[in-house]
């Protein structure tokens, strides 16, 4: 069994290493270029009508919650341990120049979350309850009848989610043991009652759960990177340059910081801007097919602003780490994950390192919530609402079984389970993409209506 185990975790190290990175970096800018770079020529008017409405009260059209709350609660999933220590492990192994090639990566990842979001709202349908479901699972089944394909996702994804779940939990439980000495055994308890109490309300009550815990995690730890800046401001220039600079040559060895080639200096800042938002994984479009809205583009626009928000997120540890400058100390190679903790815990001692590990715990329990949801999504697509109303029991207990490190086996598996969701839904993105163009299309050049609409308004 463990030679079993051996072989699958180098599997899945090589798939998720060129091949998964190359499959979505290439649907990403092939997308871009089908969308004529959308995402870059009407960035204003999209941080206006996602950013800019936020308290507005405009009722656009029919769905289950706010467009606000479906966006709170993708992120919710999209923002977690990563937006942290992965971006500390990827500038430690690919130089700060990986930075530059996660913002690169980032931008074309709007175009690939923009066309599963539109998908996913134009192939939504409601369930018994009134509310509306929708996903990959729903568009593969309903815009190219392949019902066979959107069965293989659900079960692909059913069983990512569970180990997903367990893995998170695990991370949630980890941290506050470390951090604050508190028993696993009790981390896994709370956090599955938390999440129980929340997901039992449906995805109403996540809705209105996530749109104040997201922002507030967010500002929280984005504030103190501020603060970090503003004291070291005159530093902020020669971080950027040094971005800049690093993104295009090998970085030469400094301190503690062993050097990275180009190729590592691509490769980390591609890990990074792909996996990090999650555009094409097929997660984000459960959320947002709930949306109320009065046309899929316009809840595209929301799956965007995603991607921004979550590189920005990025971009706060990022500065955080280049700024310290503990990136290149000796200490570093230790535990590279902690750069960000480190950085914090320089400027404001255990304060700052408390900090971290409380915004690493709100991303992930916030992260285990969204996922729970996600997972009885594909269960009702399978088998009913009775059935997903029951299934959430199951991985609300998960949560419990992987923050005292029960069922580790099935850990392994969790990035092949990713890889047999992520390329059928890429494959189908790649071959509904024209409904996308034309929707899009529709959006922002139809006269008297949406795009042309709200310009008239203002």
């Amino acid at each position: 069994m463990e030679g079993f185990i051996q072989a699958v975790e180098v599997f899945s190290a090589w798939l998720w290493g060129i091949p998964m990175m190359a499959v979505l970096v290439v649907t990403g800018v092939f997308l871009s270029f089908r969308l004529r770079f959308f995402q870059v020529k009407y960035i204003g008017y999209i941080i206006k009508q996602t950013l800019g409405k936020i308290f507005s009260k405009e009722e656009l059209g029919e769905g289950t919650i706010s467009p606000f709350q479906a966006l709170t609660s993708a992120l919710a999933s999209t923002l977690g341990a990563g937006n942290i220590a992965g971006v500390s492990v990827a500038i430690y192994y690919g130089g700060p120049g990986a930075v530059f090639w996660m913002w690169v990566v980032a931008m074309m990842g709007m175009a690939t979350k923009f066309t599963e979001t539109v998908l996913s709202l134009k192939y939504r349908e409601r369930n018994e309850e009134g509310e509306y479901v929708g996903g990959p699972m729903y568009y593969m089944t309903k815009g190219l009848g392949w019902r066979w394909l959107g069965i293989w996702f659900a079960l692909a994804f059913i069983v990512e989610l569970f180990c997903s779940i367990m893995v998170q939990s695990n991370s949630i439980a980890g941290n506050m043991a470390e951090s604050f000495g508190v028993s696993e055994y009790l981390v896994g308890l709370g956090a599955m009652l938390f999440v129980g109490v929340v997901v039992i309300g449906g995805i109403k009550r996540i809705g209105k759960v996530t749109e104040k815990m997201v922002p507030i995690m967010a500002l929280l730890y984005t504030l103190g990177v501020v603060i970090i800046i503003v004291m070291e401001i005159d530093k902020l220039p020669s971080v950027i340059w040094l971005i800049l600079r690093s993104a295009f040559v090998p970085m030469a060895p400094i301190g503690g910081f062993m050097g990275a080639s180009l190729a590592a200096v691509l490769r980390w800042g591609f890990a990074r801007g792909v996996y990090s938002n999650e555009a094409g994984m097929g997660t984000a479009p459960i959320a947002h097919a709930t949306a109320s809205t009065d046309h899929p583009t316009r809840q595209g626009l929301w799956s965007v602003t995603e991607v921004i928000l979550d590189t920005l997120a990025c971009t706060a540890t990022a500065f955080a780490v280049l700024i310290s400058g503990i990136w290149t100390s000796e200490i570093a190679a230790v535990n590279p994950s902690s750069l960000a903790a480190l950085s914090f815990g320089r400027y404001f001692g255990n304060l700052g390192s408390g900090l971290v590990a409380l915004s690493l715990f709100l991303f992930v329990i916030t992260t285990v919530l969204v996922l729970v949801f996600y997972a009885e999504k594909q269960v009702e697509f399978l088998f009913g609402l009775k059935a997903a109303k029951l299934s959430r029991y199951v991985y609300i207990a998960a949560i419990y079984i992987g923050a005292v490190g029960g069922a580790k086996v099935l850990w392994h598996f969790l990035d092949i389970s990713l890889a047999m969701i992520v390329i059928p839904n890429v494959l189908v993105l790649l071959l509904l993409s024209k409904e996308v163009v034309e929707l899009k299309n529709e959006f922002f050049y139809t006269g008297g209506r949406y795009y042309l609409k709200d310009k008239t308004k203002g």
